[in-house]
């Protein structure tokens, strides 16, 4: 559910899918935003039938714009206790109207553990199982988009640039963790290698300054666009970033019915069921 879309793959690796998707009905989102439940709801409900879904419970993705993560290094003495009060610190908890999780994610240094910590507004979360629930599914988790993508993606370390989103998004992965997430305006109609080269200089300079695990010089940058970049804006990319430009790759196992490239996220979902 993000750029007032709605997307739904049924399945696991390996296995047969199912999959459909559907615009929101006007004004019910705005971006990722679930404005109006009930006329989501019904959308969903009508795309699950026209799908033939058979299962009644949901993982459901949400764009990185309801949310904020972070990822937060300790010692490795911490415990769980210093590690729930820090991200509760640290991500400005001092409201009921936000809502927070974290897990555990790979470090290079062997004296250490990190969490990947994500914080919600608890609005949008009750309003999206809201309209889950008015689709007659019942809703199991709800995930950050750019984390499905990172699980999605064969590379486990690279800049993802999503030009099918509304706004054109950008994520830093780390060892299929986000790392950091920044939206901007895509010019499709100008010169749309100079506005992705200008969106990512940020990213990039977070990179140098993190110092993350897997993330390097030679880690590419992997472009999400229906119909693909042409050659020409893909080479001058490459030639502003010194960097590899790669189509996305077709997650393992997944079936031929579904189009990998829009479902990506959808099918980060499916693995974080299989995983």
């Amino acid at each position: 559910m993000s750029s007032e879309t709605l997307r739904i793959v049924e399945g696991l690796p390996g296995g047969q899918m199912r999959c459909g998707e559907a615009g929101a009905p006007p004004g019910s989102m705005q971006g990722s935003r679930v404005l109006d439940a009930a006329a989501v709801g019904q959308a969903l409900r009508q795309l699950v039938a026209r799908t033939e879904i058979t299962t009644s419970r949901a993982l459901i993705a949400a764009g990185d714009a309801v949310a904020s993560f972070r990822v937060i290094t300790f010692p490795r003495s911490a415990t769980d206790a210093d590690i729930d009060a820090a991200v509760k610190s640290q991500l400005d908890l001092g409201t009921n109207k936000m809502a927070h999780r974290y897990l555990e994610v790979p470090v290079a240094a062997s004296d250490e553990r990190a969490v990947f910590a994500a914080v919600w507004d608890r609005a949008q979360v009750v309003a999206i199982a809201d309209a889950i629930r008015l689709a007659g599914l019942e809703p199991a988790a709800v995930d950050l988009k750019s984390l499905c993508v990172a699980r999605a993606l064969t590379r486990g370390s690279c800049i993802f640039v999503d030009l099918m989103s509304m706004p054109a998004e950008v994520v830093l992965i780390d060892q299929h963790v986000p790392r950091v997430w920044h939206a901007f305006n895509a010019e499709t109609e100008g010169d749309l290698a100079r506005s992705a080269f200008e969106a990512l200089r940020p990213v990039l300079g977070f990179s140098r300054r993190s110092g993350g695990a897997g993330f390097g010089p030679s880690s590419p940058i992997v472009v999400r666009a229906d119909p693909p970049l042409t050659s020409g804006v893909a080479t001058r990319l490459e030639e502003l970033t010194a960097r590899n430009v790669l189509a996305v790759d077709p997650p393992p196992r997944v079936d031929p019915v579904v189009r990998y490239v829009p479902y990506l996220t959808c099918l980060g979902l499916i693995l974080r069921r299989s995983g």
